[in-house]
């Protein structure tokens, strides 16, 4: 009895950890990313049901994974079912650079697809418009048109207006990109998700976001393995095994604490129990200064560079300076 209630006890103490946005509403610290090369419908329902279950309550989508079908369903359920009600979870999706042009519309049928009547968060996947047919991940040549981002910032604002989902936000964007929002926008944007790990620990965008009022969300908090375009080079790194054998943890779970330290959510996407399990046992972590200024050491390198959307010609990107301004 005593042990089932001690695991009740660290469930709630897990879902209780989040953070105020700027918007009003919290978000939970610890995000279950959906993105699957695979895409397999079944197997991201059974992740999602079992993440339920583990006490992950964030769960982060976009119309270019495929994902949300899966997480609509399997969230739905569990609301039907009463496992869990719809105001205890938190779910984001993300508007795609084809759909630029009338992000009202993709944001209702991102809830269509998902069969939810609101999303707490809508972010702008990426500072790039697509064509409208455009709606695949690698954009060709032909594909790119000139970003009017104050008339996509528009339509996101109009989205928070009609009640079709609770915050707005950004991925994927430079300070110097927030700040050309900035200059123009009525509502700021309440989240910047971002590639942010321990060899990328994104200080300058954080200082400025921090400043602003805008939560840094980590997407690749472990450098992205198991991803065509991630690498091992956190959860390998000697100096986060060494602190992971100091607290008798692993080095996924000092790169996942070392995030949340700096008062960052973090977007973990693995499908495997073990994973999961271990992933989220990362909140009952403890670094210690000394660990904090061992991190801080480490070289920093940018995995997910975003080459596929730069090129010389039609892009309005012609290099990755252009992309990323100062903060790569």
């Amino acid at each position: 009895m005593l042990g089932v209630l001690k695991k009740e006890k660290k469930l709630k103490m897990r879902m209780s950890n989040e953070v105020l946005l700027n918007c009003g509403i919290k978000i939970p610290i610890v995000g279950f990313g959906t993105y699957s090369f695979h895409n397999d419908r079944q197997k991201t329902e059974l992740a999602v049901q079992m993440a339920l279950k583990m006490g992950y309550r964030h769960f982060d989508t976009a119309k270019i994974y495929g994902s949300e079908p899966a997480v609509g369903k399997a969230l739905t359920e569990a609301i039907m079912d009463g496992r869990i009600q719809r105001e205890e979870v938190f779910v984001t999706s993300k508007l795609w650079g084809c759909d630029h042009h009338d992000p009202v519309s993709a944001l209702k049928k991102t809830l269509e697809r998902m069969g939810m009547e609101y999303l707490d968060m809508y972010l702008v996947h990426w500072p790039v418009k697509l064509k409208e047919w455009a709606c695949y991940p690698v954009p060709m040549e032909d594909d790119f048109e000139d970003l009017d981002l104050e008339t996509t910032w528009r339509g996101m604002e109009k989205c928070l207006d009609l009640g079709l989902c609770r915050c707005i936000g950004l991925s994927n964007f430079s300070s110097n990109k927030i700040q050309s929002l900035l200059d123009f926008s009525s509502i700021t944007p309440a989240v910047n998700q971002v590639e942010m790990h321990p060899m990328w620990r994104q200080t300058r965008l954080r200082e400025y976001c921090g400043e602003e009022k805008i939560h840094v969300s980590a997407y690749s908090p472990l450098g992205g393995p198991g991803n065509s375009w991630g690498s091992t080079a956190v959860v390998d790194s000697p100096i986060l095994h060494s602190i992971a054998l100091k607290h008798n943890a692993t080095p996924a779970q000092v790169a996942l604490k070392w995030g949340m330290s700096k008062r960052s959510s973090v977007i973990v996407k693995s499908f495997s129990q073990q994973r999961m399990e271990e992933n989220i046992k990362a909140l009952d972590l403890k670094l210690d200064a000394q660990d904090l200024l061992e991190i801080e050491k480490l070289e920093e390198r940018k995995i997910m560079r975003g080459e596929f959307l730069v090129n010389e010609t039609t892009s309005p990107y012609k290099s990755l300076q252009d992309l990323w301004d100062d903060d790569v």
